[in-house]
């Protein structure tokens, strides 16, 4: 792949463009939306006050809320998809800011609904819940009668959302230095070319069979993040004390437990991840000297944890490659499925290569009404097939859930988010084992599926115990400085890696450049996700059209019930340990098929450079 330059936006080829005008025609038709929005939001205010009148005014005022709801999610989707194709973009810029106004003022206006909702006596509610026009509400209302006790008056969550926008500074500001901002001095690649590095080229250069271009990477990445630590470690500080203020404002004991109580997710659920990973950390140790020793190096080093095992030549996949296999990977899901995935890939959905200013990473977003669409930065590796068939995984979950489920329901919660696009790549890797008889492939194979339980499960569950901690800090009034949270994260990256890992004070940085600690108590569901696909996925491929039928069933299935119960009627408890030592049964149980494999074929030869 030649890789030297950064290509602009104008020189890919629009076939490999999402196609945002799907959504709105043009920027002019954008602000015709934003102008009708100003007369929702007034329809909705003209509820206030109403609410006990009985169920004919309450239905009123949720239907005129979700048909607000409907027309600002749109606008605020394109607005940052227009951002994020680049970054540097100042009218995309000025967009997205209005369109986050926009939002922040429809939830002033609205922020009287649900005190007032929550005025009406219990027992009113509670009958009111029976009337046929409340059907599409009951288990909206039942949920908001649970979080009664968190609800603040009227005034009180009016001032809350009044706040938004101030409390998305530390997201916003850490997205535009990691994205639009900070840059990285070029490295040298396999052929001693220089080449500039980005966010998206980091992670093919980390699979290089020279290990000196490994290095180069890496160090001139941390480099970036070492010069800006004490900036992004004062973000963070601003994130983590957003989330103590909001656990705070609404009478939760903990950050954790404003975070997980309103999906009615128990405490025991995150703790129990935590415990159970220190419980296997013999698992992950035996891993990474696993790892050391089939590179043949005598220190393994942050950068050698990424680096395809079993072949000096990882095998790459053109786009379309890419696109093909995972078509016919998916095929246990059923012909439905296949179909809206060949149409996604093939019709506007994905934004497939990096581009100058575009945003780094990969992401799935959608808007009630319109198709989703995915963000990538492709650059050929095995790793990005299966970052590919987990986006697009997102993307058909959003895709069910709009086409089942009214407005009010089609947010899927978060503790479900990562559900589907983990079973997407835990299908794609049985069908790709069950395909490749090629010694060298299946070693890379059998290496890609142990390193995504090691990244989507253990380094998540990590994140997770970092993330904690540094609110537990918070918390108890301790300070979060650059040195303390690189303390706590080194901490916990030695312990639960073991002593073949080289872990130095360097490498104790690298929660700078983890944009999801930004969205507090959100990676743990990572690991919650993928050990759920785990079981779905086995389901799915031992069964027919019953398991099949449930599957499609939890994608239908929105924010309709608690994410628990939804999951339980596809087949998965996870408020058990099961799912988690299950998953961590089966790094074992690759671990050994890895070790069998290499004793079978042989070493790959020490790595160059």
């Amino acid at each position: 792949m030649d890789r030297p330059t950064v290509p602009v936006r104008d020189d890919i080829d629009p076939a490999h463009r999402w196609r945002l005008e799907d959504m709105f025609a043009s920027t002019e038709e954008w602000e015709s939306e934003c102008a009708r929005i100003e007369g929702l939001s007034e329809d909705v205010a003209a509820t206030a006050g109403t609410f006990s009148e009985g169920p004919p005014a309450l239905e009123r005022g949720l239907r005129r809320n979700a048909e607000l709801g409907s027309a600002l999610d749109p606008v605020f989707v394109y607005a940052h998809l227009l951002r994020d194709q680049d970054t540097r973009d100042p009218s995309a810029q000025a967009m997205a800011e209005r369109a986050s106004r926009l939002s922040t003022r429809a939830a002033e206006t609205t922020a009287f609904l649900e005190p007032e909702i929550l005025a009406i006596s219990r027992e009113s509610l509670e009958t009111h819940l029976e009337a046929d026009e409340l059907s599409p509400w009951r288990h909206y209302l039942s949920n908001l009668l649970r979080m009664k006790e968190h609800t603040l008056s009227p005034r009180e969550e009016e001032i809350l959302a009044m706040a938004g926008e101030i409390a998305g500074v530390p997201r916003l500001a850490y997205g535009m230095l990691n994205d639009a901002d900070l840059r990285f001095r070029a490295i040298r690649d396999e052929e001693g070319r220089e080449v500039e590095l980005t966010k998206g080229r980091y992670s093919a250069f980390l699979e290089s069979p020279v290990r000196r271009v490994r290095a180069d990477a890496w160090d001139s990445l941390t480099d970036g993040y070492e010069r800006h630590r004490n900036t992004v470690a004062t973000l963070l500080t601003g994130a983590v004390k957003r989330d103590l203020f909001y656990a705070r404002a609404r009478g939760y004991a903990s950050t954790l437990e404003a975070a997980l109580y309103p999906s009615n997710i128990p405490e025991e659920v995150f703790h129990s991840l935590i415990d159970t990973l220190d419980r296997r950390r013999d698992a992950i140790h035996r891993y990474t000297a696993m790892r050391k020793r089939i590179l043949g190096l005598s220190e393994l080093k942050v950068y050698d944890l990424y680096v395809p095992l079993g072949t000096a030549d990882p095998p790459r996949f053109r786009y379309e490659e890419a696109v093909s296999l995972l078509l016919r990977g998916m095929a246990p899901l059923g012909e439905d499925y296949v179909s809206v995935l060949e149409r996604g890939l093939s019709d506007g959905w994905v934004d497939v290569y990096e581009t100058r200013g575009k945003r780094s990473g990969a992401y799935s977003w959608s808007a009630p009404g319109h198709h989703p669409y995915v963000l990538m930065n492709y650059q050929g590796t095995l790793d990005q097939l299966f970052t590919l068939a987990h986006e697009m995984g997102h993307a058909l979950h959003s895709h069910y859930t709009n086409e089942s489920q009214p407005y009010q329901y089609c947010h899927y919660p978060v503790f479900l988010a990562e559900v589907a696009s983990t079973t997407n790549e835990a299908i794609l890797m049985d069908h790709l084992l069950a395909v490749t008889e090629d010694p060298a492939r299946r070693i890379a194979l059998l290496n890609q599926f142990i390193d995504q339980i090691r990244g989507t499960v253990i380094t998540q569950i990590m994140f997770a115990e970092f993330e904690h901690r540094i609110h537990r800090m918070a918390e108890e009034g301790k300070g979060l400085t650059a040195e303390s949270v690189s303390e706590v994260y080194g901490e916990i990256y030695r312990r639960a890696l073991g002593p073949d890992l080289s872990f130095d004070e360097r490498a104790a940085l690298g929660w700078a450049r983890i944009p999801h600690f930004y969205s507090g108590y959100y990676v743990y569901q990572y690991a919650t996700g993928y050990a759920a696909a785990i079981t779905l996925s086995r389901r799915i491929l031992a069964g027919g059209a019953r398991e099949r039928d449930d599957y499609r069933e939890f994608l239908s299935a929105g924010d309709s019930d608690y994410p628990i119960r939804i999951l339980r009627r596809a087949g998965v408890d996870v408020t058990t340990a099961e799912p988690i030592e299950d998953t961590m049964d089966l790094f074992e149980s690759l671990l050994d098929q890895l070790e069998e494999h290499v004793e079978k074929y042989g070493t790959v030869p020490a790595a160059r450079g």
